[in-house]
C-alpha cells in the first residue's frame, strides 16, 4: 500500500494530519502473565534434561562455516541459481532455520533484523501492517516477490507481507539497491520470498506447532511434505489470532498453501501451486482524530510452471500465474464530536486487483558461464470504490461513492550473464521494460567480484534502476488528491562496493558503502503528484558474526543512510543497530537475546519516540526424542525492558509481552 493507502487506514491525509500531529490516548498493555510464571518456565527450560534416543544428527553436531559453501545457491540476482560468492550485489539471505529460531509470526518481523532494511510498523503489534524501506528508499520503491511473482499492490505500488505464511518460507533473499536489470520496477531493492520445496521421500515428513501469548495471541500451523510416485508435494495450513496488545487492536488470519511437483520425464517437470490468505485486522481507535479503523486483506494465488532440459547445458522455464488481492479499508466515526455520531461511516475504500502473468526464460550453462535470457508479461486491473460518509459529503463536498477501473499492462525482455574466470566473477545485465502508463525504461547493470584470498571477497556493482508510478498516482487519485497520467518513472543510478572476510577463523565481517543518485522523485504538489527533482542517498553498512565459542555466538549490524533532496534542500539521516547474543549447546537449550534500534529522524509533529532499544528473548528447549519425532518447547519475551520505538504517535509499539509454545517434527 502507498502512503495514501497506509495513512488512510487511520486518517484521511490532509483532513486529519494537523500541525500538532497525532495525539493518541488509550490503555497500556494489560499484563496477563506474571513474571513468577515466567521464572518458573525459565527454570523448567534450563533444568530439565534432554535425552536424544536416536542421538544427534550429523547436521546438528556440525558447526557451520562462516561463509556459504560454493554449493549454496541464490536465484534472485540473475534469476538463475549461482554461488553467493559470485554475487556482486549487496545481498542478505535469511533461512527457515533462522526464522524458526526467532519465533517470528510475519515476514516483516524477520526483515526487521536485516541490516539496511528499515521496517516502519503500524504499531508493531501481533500481525500488524508494515512499510518496507531499504537504504533510505520509500516503501513504494521496494519490490516484494513470492517465488518471483510480484506481490506489490497495483494501486499503491507497495506490498503488505502479513498475507504471506511465514512458516511456509524456505528462505528470503534480499537485494539492497536496484535490481531492475533482472526484475524491473525496483529502485530501492528486491525482497524475494522463496517457499519450501516439495518432499523427496516416500515417508511423509512435517511439522506441527502451536503457541499462546498475552491478549490471547495465538498461532497454530501444520505442514506436510513427501513424494508419492512421480509427484512431490508440500502442504501448509495455519491460523493466527490476537485480541491486540494495545490500543484496541486485533488480528485474525487463516492461510493455506500447497505445491505439487510432477516429474514428466528425466529432464522435465510441472509444478502447480495454490495459496490463500485472509487477514482481518484493526489498527485501533484514534480519539484525537475521532476515528476507528479496521480492514480485510485477501489474497489468492495459483501458478503452473514447466521446466525442461532442452539440450545439454540449455534449460527452459515457463510459468503462468494468477494473483488476486483485495483490500477493504473501513474508517468509522468514533463519536468524539468531530465527524458525527459513533458508528457513522466516515470513509470506506475497496481495492480489488486481479493479475494474470507469464514468465519464461532460457538458461544456458557452459563451463564457468551462465547466461539467462527471458521475457516477462503481466496484465492487471483494479476495481476501486470509495464510499464517503455524511461528514465528507456535507463538509467535504464529496460524492456518496466514487469508482475507478484502471488497468496496467507490462512486458519486458532481459538478459543477464555470469562469467567466472579465476578469482574474478563478472555479471553484466540489461532489461527493457514497457507499461501502458509510464512508457519504456532500460536498465543496465554491471557487477564484479574478486576473491582476494580464500577468506576474503571484494564486491562492486553499478546499476540503473527505476520505479513506476502507482495507479493511485496516475489513475485513481485519493482524498483531495487528483491523478496525474503524465508521470514518469523515478530513476536512479546506484553504486556499491564492499568486502566480506573471515578474520582469525572466528569472526566474519562485511562492510558495504553505497550511493544512490535519484531523479524524477514522485512528490505531492498541493493536490497532485508530480515528478520532482534529485535526491541523493549515501551511506554504509557493517555486519559481523562469530562462530560459537563455548557455545556462545554473536551477531550484529549497523546501517547508516544520509539523504539530501536537492529541490527542497532538506536533509535527513537514518540508522539502525541490530545486536544478538546466542547460546546453543546443540543438545538441550538454545537461548538468544536480540536488540533492535532505529533512528528515524522524524519531525516533531509526528510525536515519534525511538530513544530505546527493543530487546527480545527467545529460548528453545529440546525435549526427549522418541523414534522419528523431535519435540521442543519455545518461550519468548518481547520488549523485555518496556522500550518505546515508533515512528508516529498513532502507531505505538506494545510494552513487554510474553508467549510460549510447542513444536514437533516428524
Amino acid at each position: 500500500m502507498t502512503r495514501h493507502s497506509k495513512i488512510d487506514l487511520v486518517i484521511c491525509r490532509e483532513l486529519l494530519v494537523r500541525p500538532g500531529g497525532f495525539r493518541r490516548t488509550g490503555p497500556t498493555v494489560r499484563k496477563d502473565v506474571s513474571f513468577l510464571i515466567c521464572l518458573a518456565v525459565l527454570l523448567f527450560l534450563f533444568t530439565t534434561p534432554a535425552v536424544a534416543i536416536d542421538g544427534l544428527s550429523e547436521e546438528e553436531l556440525t558447526t557451520l562455516s562462516m561463509f556459504y559453501d560454493e554449493k549454496d545457491l541464490v536465484v534472485t540476482p540473475t534469476r538463475a541459481p549461482k554461488p553467493i560468492s559470485q554475487v556482486a550485489e549487496n545481498m542478505t539471505i535469511i533461512t527457515a532455520k533462522e526464522i524458526e529460531q526467532m519465533n517470528a509470526h510475519t515476514v516483516a518481523e524477520v526483515l526487521n533484523r536485516v541490516t539496511g532494511v528499515f521496517v516502519d510498523f503500524n504499531g508493531q503489534d501481533f500481525g500488524s501492517a508494515s512499510m518496507l524501506k531499504i537504504q533510505g528508499s520509500s516503501e513504494q520503491q521496494v519490490l516484494v516477490l513470492l517465488d518471483g511473482i510480484p506481490w506489490n499492490y497495483f494501486n499503491s505500488a507497495t506490498a503488505e507481507t502479513n498475507t504471506v505464511p511465514i512458516h511456509a518460507v524456505e528462505r528470503i533473499e534480499i537485494i539492497k539497491g536496484p535490481a531492475s536489470s533482472a526484475w524491473g520496477s525496483s529502485l530501492g531493492g528486491v525482497i524475494n520470498i522463496v517457499t519450501k520445496s516439495t518432499g523427496k521421500t516416500k515417508k511423509p515428513k512435517g511439522t506441527v506447532s502451536a503457541s499462546y501469548g498475552e491478549q490471547s495471541s495465538m498461532e497454530q500451523f501444520a505442514d506436510l511434505y513427501g513424494k508419492s510416485g512421480a509427484v512431490g508435494y508440500y502442504l501448509y495450513a495455519g491460523g493466527q489470532t490476537s485480541n491486540g496488545l494495545r490500543d484496541n487492536r486485533y488480528f485474525d488470519n487463516y492461510s493455506f498453501y500447497s505445491k505439487l511437483k510432477i516429474n514428466t520425464g528425466s529432464d522435465s517437470a510441472v509444478t502447480l501451486t495454490a495459496g490463500y490468505s485472509e487477514p482481518h485486522l484493526k489498527w485501533g481507535d484514534f480519539p484525537d482524530n475521532d476515528l476507528t479503523s479496521s480492514g480485510i486483506l485477501r489474497i489468492f494465488l495459483t501458478t503452473a510452471s514447466f521446466e525442461a532440459g532442452l539440450t545439454e547445458g540449455l534449460d527452459l522455464y515457463v510459468s503462468l500465474y494468477r494473483f488476486e488481492q483485495k483490500f477493504v479499508q473501513m474508517n468509522d466515526v468514533l463519536g468524539m464530536g468531530m465527524y458525527g455520531n459513533a458508528g457513522d461511516l466516515f470513509m470506506d475504500n475497496i481495492y480489488d486487483e486481479e493479475t494474470t502473468g507469464v514468465r519464461s526464460r532460457l538458461v544456458w550453462r557452459k563451463g564457468r558461464q551462465t547466461l539467462v535470457v527471458g521475457v516477462d508479461y503481466r496484465y492487471g486491473k483494479l476495481d476501486y470504490t470509495s464510499n464517503n460518509g455524511p461528514w465528507l459529503q456535507q463538509g467535504g463536498g464529496l460524492p456518496a461513492a466514487s469508482t475507478a477501473t484502471p488497468d496496467l499492462e507490462e512486458w519486458a525482455v532481459y538478459a543477464n550473464d555470469s562469467i567466472a574466470v579465476g578469482k574474478w566473477s563478472v555479471t553484466p545485465g540489461i532489461r527493457h521494460d514497457h507499461n501502458n502508463i509510464s512508457g519504456p525504461f532500460t536498465s543496465p547493470s554491471l557487477g564484479i567480484t574478486y576473491r582476494l584470498s580464500p577468506d576474503t571477497i571484494l564486491r562492486t556493482s553499478a546499476a540503473r534502476g527505476f520505479t513506476s508510478p502507482s495507479l493511485a498516482q496516475t489513475s485513481t487519485g485519493g482524498l483531495w488528491l487528483n491523478p496525474n497520467p503524465d508521470l514518469d518513472p523515478e530513476m536512479v543510478w546506484s553504486y556499491q562496493a564492499g568486502v566480506e572476510s573471515v578474520l582469525g577463523k572466528h569472526l566474519k565481517a562485511k562492510a558495504t558503502a553505497f550511493q544512490h543518485d535519484q531523479k524524477d522523485k514522485l512528490t505531492v504538489d498541493t493536490d497532485i503528484t508530480v515528478n520532482g527533482g534529485k535526491v541523493r542517498r549515501r551511506g554504509g553498512e557493517v555486519e559481523a558474526e562469530t562462530v560459537p565459542v563455548l557455545n556462545i555466538s554473536f551477531k550484529g549490524g549497523f546501517a547508516y543512510v544520509d539523504s539530501k533532496d536537492f529541490t527542497t534542500s532538506e536533509t535527513s539521516n537514518r540508522y539502525t543497530w541490530n545486536l544478538g547474543l546466542a547460546y546453543d549447546d546443540l543438545r538441550s537449550i538454545r537461548a538468544e537475546i536480540f536488540g533492535h534500534y532505529v533512528w528515524w529522524d522524524k519531525k516533531a509533529s509526528f510525536e515519534a519516540e525511538y530513544s530505546d532499544f527493543l530487546w527480545d528473548l527467545n529460548i528453545i528447549k529440546r525435549l526427549t526424542t522418541f523414534s522419528s519425532i523431535k519435540t521442543e518447547l519455545f518461550f519468548t519475551v518481547r520488549n523485555i525492558l518496556n522500550g518505546e520505538q515508533y515512528s508516529a504517535a498513532y502507531a505505538k509499539n506494545p510494552e513487554r509481552w510474553i508467549e510460549s509454545g510447542i513444536r514437533a517434527r516428524f
